[in-house]
């Protein structure tokens, strides 16, 4: 499979997993998240598994094989992520880590891989003792990969003296608009919320011709971020519904942003058997994905960061038309890489003064 297939088949993925979220978890506040970090986690332990877990990691990743899945990782990792500041590109930072107990010891296969695809920094802790420490050393790592924004990836309570692995991405990003707004014309406007009520908050405006397309019941309008001397081109997507109360709607009707979201559960155990040598490998499951992500945006452009993190524990025992686009009511919003296509994050605003 070729990457730019391997990519579309990440991205039905993400939107499936907006999809679910959208319509469970967020229902009544803002989202953020960013499917690519919790592709990479996911992939992660897809690559430490078999059997029944392995099949239904691959078929929510929409990948065949984790030889695919990890090719398709390390290219993104290596074309996606390397830092574009330098180059007058947006910053980007992206790292992985993995914190595994003393007791166990990774098996080579996939020691190699999280080493060498994943670039995974590996640390040994001592779980059963010391789990409140080493939940807060996961926590501080999340924190200085993410310039500070994700301050506690995992809550209280998710280590404890049971887990014996961790997993974890952070993922960075801050972009300059490619054309700035004025911030002298950004006013008070009113903002309708999907309960048919409104709220006064500031609009950002600008007169300056922007990539806006029109669909049946919606409309999308594209700001590029400052490109730097590489190839890669970001973007931020704005998915605006036509009817005020739309968002819901929005959902479910664009197929190609937005597909069925199926429900697999590879967390009930069992299968996590090629990560480590030890006879507890069977007895090993997955018993949390823990996700946070960041978005600022302003006239100057767009700061994100987001946080995922595995817990792994010992089973107990341009403009076709002239129309403005006012985003005045609920909507979607991704950012991608346009060359690849790959989405870095997906979210909606359903009240900008929650946060």
């Amino acid at each position: 499979m070729d990457l730019r297939e391997s990519i579309s088949n990440q991205t039905q993925a993400s939107l499936q997993l907006a999809r679910h979220l959208v319509s469970t978890e967020a229902k009544d506040k803002n989202l953020v998240f960013s499917p690519l970090s919790i592709h990479v986690v996911l992939g992660l332990i897809a690559a430490g598994s078999k059997d029944q877990t392995l099949t239904e990691l691959l078929n929510f990743l929409k990948s065949k094989s984790t030889g695919e899945l990890n090719s398709l990782s390390s290219q993104l990792i290596t074309l996606i992520f390397a830092d574009g500041g330098p180059l007058g590109g947006p910053r980007l930072s992206f790292a992985n880590g993995v914190w595994i107990d003393q007791s166990l010891s990774f098996k080579p296969s996939f020691k190699e891989t999280a080493d060498n695809v994943y670039k995974a920094t590996s640390t040994g802790v001592e779980f059963q003792t010391k789990a409140v420490e080493v939940m807060g050393e996961v926590n501080l790592w999340a924190e200085k990969e993410t310039s500070g924004l994700i301050k506690e990836i995992l809550p209280p309570g998710s280590v404890d003296a049971s887990t014996r692995l961790i997993f974890a991405n952070a993922v960075y990003f801050k972009g300059a608009w490619s054309e700035k707004f004025d911030a002298s014309n950004t006013k008070d406007h009113d903002f309708f919320l999907l309960d048919g009520s409104s709220v006064q908050v500031p609009f950002m405006s600008s007169k300056k011709k922007q990539y806006i397309r029109s669909f049946d019941g919606f409309k999308i309008l594209g700001l590029s971020y400052q490109q730097g001397e590489d190839k890669r081109k970001f973007s931020m997507y704005f998915l605006l519904p036509d009817a005020k109360d739309g968002l819901p709607a929005l959902v479910e009707k664009p197929r190609k942003f937005l597909r069925d979201w199926e429900s697999c559960s590879p967390f009930a155990g069992g299968g996590i058997t090629e990560m480590v040598d030890s006879h507890v490998g069977p007895d090993l499951y997955v018993s949390s994905i823990f996700h946070k992500s960041f978005i600022e945006v302003n006239e100057e452009g767009t700061e994100a960061a987001a946080a995922s993190a595995g817990v792994i524990k010992l089973r107990a025992l341009l403009v076709e038309d002239e129309f403005d686009f006012v985003a005045d009511h609920p909507f979607l919003f991704i950012i991608r890489e346009d060359m690849t296509g790959v989405v870095l994050f997906i979210g909606h605003v359903l009240n900008p003064l929650l946060g």
